[in-house]
């Protein structure tokens, strides 16, 4: 099946039972998609990393890893391991969203220009299926920020396929999602940026479409998105 057809194909997820995984040749990391229950100790292990990550710049408190720890709200996550197996990087994944509060995106909003149209957008794309990405975190000491982050990006479409769903978003700093662009993210320009967590960020929303993912991909990382989604999609078929 050629790329842009894979990349348009409807899928009959979610497909959540069970790991998935996939091995990123430039990094030597290997990728695995899982849930909080499947995989608990790797759950626990990126959550260590992303606290440890986040608590460099004095933002643990954003993960609000009390709340999170459980898994109950993670529908899936995927963790970054290297050679070693210690894990690296990864990001976890809430939804299917049923409504647009269910999205931590309107309380980074909360009292800042834009709310009130982000708050739209994700109404309007709730019938095709949206789920938020949420707690990425890459080892930038080992592997340099954009190497994982690159990694890291790709799994928006691997991600559409397991929960079933069109469109992926996901909040961050501007010059954080520059790198997550490669994916065929697209930033909602139309949302002014907000000061989140505090003063000194400018936080903006992103979207990853999967009929439009081969328009804005680079194609290198498309070719990359679409042999790792394959991978899924081999073993959903097998």
């Amino acid at each position: 099946m050629e790329a842009a057809q894979l990349a348009r194909r409807a899928t009959d997820g979610p497909w959540l039972e069970g790991s998935w995984g996939w091995r990123d040749d430039a990094t030597g990391c290997r990728v695995t998609a899982s849930t909080p229950q499947a995989q608990p100790e790797l759950w626990e292990q990126y959550l260590d990393g992303a606290f440890q990550s986040y608590k460099r710049h004095g933002l643990e408190w954003v993960l609000d890893l009390d709340a999170v720890w459980d898994g109950n709200d993670t529908a899936l996550f995927f963790a970054a391991t290297d050679p070693d197996g210690r894990v690296v990087g990864g990001t976890r994944v809430v939804g299917p969203l049923r409504a647009p509060e269910d999205s931590h995106a309107l309380e980074e909003w909360n009292g800042n220009p834009g709310a009130a149209v982000l708050r739209y957008m994700i109404a309007n794309r709730i019938p095709f299926g949206v789920v938020e990405v949420k707690s990425a975190w890459a080892n930038s000491q080992e592997y340099g920020s954009r190497a994982l982050s690159r990694v890291l990006a790709r799994t928006a479409l691997p991600t559409m396929t397991l929960m079933g769903v069109q469109f992926v978003m996901a909040t961050a700093a501007a010059h954080v999602l520059e790198q997550w662009r490669s994916s065929g993210g697209v930033v909602a320009s139309r949302i002014p940026a907000a000061a989140y967590p505090n003063d000194n960020y400018r936080t903006k929303v992103m979207w990853w479409d999967r009929r439009t993912l081969a328009i804005h991909a680079e194609p290198d990382q498309f070719k990359l998105m679409c042999a790792e989604d394959a991978v899924i999609l081999r073993r959903a078929s097998a």
